[in-house]
This record gives C-alpha cells, sequence and structure tokens, in this order.
C-alpha cells in the first residue's frame, strides 16, 4: 500500500483489520484463512492485498497492533484515572475480568508465535504496548501521591515496572491452567503493597 490513504481507505483497513480480529479469535490464527477474512469482512482479493500488499503476514502484524491496542482499552476507562483506592480497586477488577473472559487463549500470544517475534514489527508492538502501560500504571502512582495518599519519596517507576511485571506473571499462569488465582493474588499484593506505603507515612 502506497501513499497517505483517505478517510474512507482508512475506515476500510481498520473494518478488514477488526474483521480479522474476529476471525482469528474464533478460528485460531493457524486455521483461519484469507478468504475467510474476506467472507467475513466483505473485501475482495484485491481490496485485501491493496491494503496488505505482502498478504497474510503483514494482516497479522496489522492485528497484532490491534490487539495490543485492545488490551489498553479494555482497562479503561479506570487506568487513565487512576487517583483513589477505590479507582485502583475498580481497575484490578476489570483486568481480572478480561482475562477471565478471556481465559487460557491469547489472541496477541497467538498472533506472535504464528508471524514469530523476528518479524519486522512485531517486537516494536511489544515493547509499546509494555512502555504505554507502565506508563499509566505510574501515572496512577503519582495520582495517589498528588492525593495525599502515598509519600513523596515512593519510587514510582519501580512500583508501576512491579506491578505489570506481576499482572503478566499472573496471565501467564492463567494461560497455562485456566486457573485466575495467581492473577488475582498478584494484584491484590501489588495494591496491598502500595497501601502499606501510604500508612506508613501517615
Amino acid at each position: 500500500m502506497r501513499g497517505e490513504l483517505t478517510a474512507k481507505g482508512k475506515a476500510t483497513r481498520s473494518r478488514i483489520v477488526e474483521g480479522a480480529a474476529e476471525v482469528l479469535r474464533e478460528k485460531g490464527v493457524a486455521s483461519a484463512t484469507l478468504d475467510d477474512v474476506m467472507a467475513r469482512t466483505r473485501s475482495s482479493k484485491s481490496q485485501l492485498f491493496h491494503y496488505f500488499p505482502t498478504g497474510k503476514d503483514e494482516l497479522l502484524v496489522a492485528v497484532a497492533r490491534f490487539e495490543a491496542e485492545q488490551v489498553l482499552e479494555d482497562q479503561e476507562p479506570y487506568l487513565s484515572c487512576l487517583d483513589s483506592w477505590d479507582a485502583w480497586n475498580r481497575w484490578r477488577d476489570v483486568v481480572v475480568r478480561r482475562y477471565e473472559e478471556q481465559g487460557d487463549q491469547c489472541p496477541l500470544g497467538s498472533l506472535f508465535l504464528q508471524i514469530g517475534r523476528s518479524t519486522p514489527g512485531t517486537r516494536a508492538i511489544v515493547i509499546e504496548l509494555m512502555r504505554r502501560w507502565q506508563e499509566s500504571l505510574a501515572a496512577g502512582v503519582r495520582a495517589l501521591q498528588a492525593a495525599g495518599s502515598l509519600p513523596a519519596d515512593v519510587d514510582v517507576d519501580r512500583r508501576a515496572a512491579s506491578l505489570l511485571a506481576a499482572i503478566q506473571g499472573g496471565v501467564s499462569i492463567l494461560l497455562s491452567t485456566g486457573e485466575s488465582t495467581h492473577l488475582r493474588a498478584a494484584l491484590d499484593q501489588g495494591i496491598d503493597d502500595l497501601r502499606h506505603a501510604g500508612r506508613a507515612a501517615e
């Protein structure tokens, strides 16, 4: 695909990506075909290759980028407003519910297994997702500091990194076992540790 897309072109490309994401979730990355995507999105083969000239791998990278964006969007509006302990608890509930509903199938992980992390653009998608997620958590910790719920000497970036690592560990175990116990425990412990830091400063 060459040049800047028109508004209509952007809408068409987005429709194809979102439709492809639905197909991949239903059929699995290995089983889904371009014919499945064309049928779901009512797109022609020429139209599909206009937006994704190199074919399926390019489409899969676009879907991976879409799925990464969904990881953050599914946590809203709470992720962007972690300014109280109640807000943190609501965010925690949303995260747990999201991954419990997803179960032992991870669309983003399945995509990376299929296209490989060495495919141009895939590693950058993960790095950007983790960067934005950690920055949002760090903003939440700073919001607690601004509200007087945490002392100023709390290491914001370290706390945010620890929370993100805890989530990823809990999700990894959930994907292996189908159980959310570890994810719940990791989030509860991370938030409790923050609360303890706040109480220690009182």
